[in-house]
């Protein structure tokens, strides 16, 4: 093998009640493109924050290019060549291309900064390095999100240093179209001798463009693929999550009940309009839609997130949810689709946001029984298998799939009747999405009410009863469970008359 373009050796990690790294072991080559694939939680955000610097390491060593590189400040790597794609973009809205690419890197003239040169370096770079005609007076909030990632790119790549490109989750907000584009630029990259760290959730991805792929797994490197090929990808998941994954979507022989939750001409006036909805009792009610179909708004209008009007009954008696503090007091909870930001408070652990629903039911004389909250949180540790099974945890520091369950934690400990999925495995690892999945179907089996809006038409089919589909704030049609298929429910949420083989709408 040639000599490494970066090596990590032996890395351990500890954060308060996580070992997020466990003697990992990490090393790309030049000129290839190296997959870097496991479980939320198996340690591939600590790692890469470990090779930026961003984290000091316990135990291990770094070697960039041969060279040990102690310690690994974020000033060090930058000068050894290493860069970082990162999922969000960290872009000014009001920036044009140009200001973004060069932004800390400005050129200066004899008059201050030289924006013809900016302008001129910008487009040329776009063009040769990356095969796109893209204007460097345009503004970045006019972009496609394509466009801007690949500005991104170029802010990180323009000054030709770098030797090693890493790329953390780059497609995550990406339509398919948009993914070939970057997968273009990588291969461009490639082929000037670049070393690149691809880490993606998205399998396909990381067989369609990987020469080799390293699987890690509870902080180790358990795995490393020397050739990757499409009948790769069973192996792939099973070094995931250490063990064959026969039955990704639950197998049921569930019957819903009765018709429970009604919906009758409900509107916010502005996004969606004439909702007419029944949704049984022990039913997965799936609701599917573009961005723009009004999906995302009759979301949080049920859960009193913006205003609306018509008829929403339980039961016959009349659901007040006209905020989100009314829609649980009656039994109506939301796993929201940002669980980060909305579902969350980062810093609290497990116990505190376990328990943030369920105050009262765990104070004595108006304080926090703090052992009675533990305890309890301990138990919904143990039935949801969140992982470190530590109450104590800070969940900042647990995996996308884990903190999911600690959200789904604080509503069962509330006993609710109706619980919302709001893209319920966004950015969650196959192995964690099976048990999500799972934890779904045992809800709707013990009779609970279930609405689960996705933007994943597989997620749909291999979870829901039945799938309304919405389109320009109208709900179309409902399909049932026999008639639900991939190919289908793609058609009909696109409005297209065809479906390639692959299921696409073409």
């Amino acid at each position: 093998m040639t000599e490494a373009a970066f090596q990590l050796s032996g890395i351990v990690q500890t954060f308060p009640g996580v070992r997020a790294l466990d003697g990992a072991d990490l090393t790309i080559c030049p000129g290839e493109v190296h997959g870097l694939v496991g479980e939320n939680g198996a340690g591939k955000s600590t790692i890469i924050k470990v090779l930026a610097g961003v984290y000091q390491p316990d135990e291990g060593r770094i070697e960039v290019g041969g060279s040990s590189v102690s310690p690994a400040t974020p000033e060090k790597i930058r000068d050894a060549g290493i860069r970082f794609i990162h999922q969000e973009l960290h872009l000014v809205p009001h920036f044009t291309v140009a200001e973004s690419v060069f932004m800390g890197q400005e050129i200066s003239g004899p008059f201050g900064l030289s924006k013809s040169k900016m302008r001129s370096r910008a487009e040329d770079f776009m063009r040769d390095e990356l095969g796109t005609e893209l204007p460097g007076n345009r503004l970045i909030r006019d972009l496609g999100p394509a466009e801007r990632k690949l500005v991104q790119v170029a802010r990180a790549l323009v000054d030709g240093a770098a030797k090693v490109v890493v790329f953390d989750e780059p497609t995550a907000p990406l339509a398919s179209e948009d993914v070939r584009t970057i997968m273009t630029a990588i291969a461009r990259l490639k082929s000037r001798g670049i070393a690149i760290l691809y880490v993606s959730h998205y399998l396909n991805e990381i067989i369609d463009i990987c020469d080799r792929v390293t699987v890690f797994r509870q902080g180790k490197n358990v795995a490393v693929f020397d050739e990757v090929t499409k009948d790769t990808g069973s192996e792939l998941v099973s070094a995931m999550i250490g063990r064959a994954l026969d039955n990704f979507f639950p197998t049921t022989d569930r019957q819903p009940g009765e018709v429970s939750l009604r919906l009758a001409d409900y509107d916010d006036g502005k996004t969606f309009s004439d909702v007419n909805l029944d949704v049984r009792r022990g039913e997965i009610f799936g609701i599917a839609g573009l961005i723009g179909s009004g999906r995302e708004e009759l979301i949080d209008a049920l859960y009193g997130l913006r205003k609306s009007q018509g008829t929403l009954t339980l039961d016959g008696a009349t659901l007040d949810t006209k905020n989100a503090a009314k829609a649980v007091a009656n039994g109506m909870v939301l796993v929201p689709r940002d669980r980060r930001h909305d579902g969350l408070v980062l810093p609290m652990t497990v116990t505190e946001n376990a328990t943030l629903a369920t105050l009262d039911e765990n104070a004595s004389f108006g304080l926090i029984d703090r052992t009675k909250a533990r305890s309890a949180t301990e138990r919904l540790i143990k039935d949801l298998d969140i992982r470190p099974a530590n109450a104590l945890a800070v969940t900042r520091f647990l995996s996308g799939g884990n903190q999911q369950k600690v959200v789904l934690a604080r509503w069962l400990a509330k006993s609710a009747r109706i619980f919302i999925f709001d893209e319920p495995t966004v950015g969650v690892d196959v192995g964690a999405k099976a048990e999500i999945y799972q934890l779904i179907e045992n809800l709707a089996s013990q009779g609970a009410i279930i609405v689960m809006s996705s933007s994943d038409p597989v997620e749909l089919v291999g979870t829901c009863d039945r799938v309304a589909v919405m389109m320009r704030g109208e709900v179309r049609t409902i399909i049932d469970k026999p008639e639900l298929n991939v190919d289908h429910l793609v058609a009909v949420t696109t409005g297209a008359t065809t479906v390639s083989e692959t299921g696409y709408a073409s």
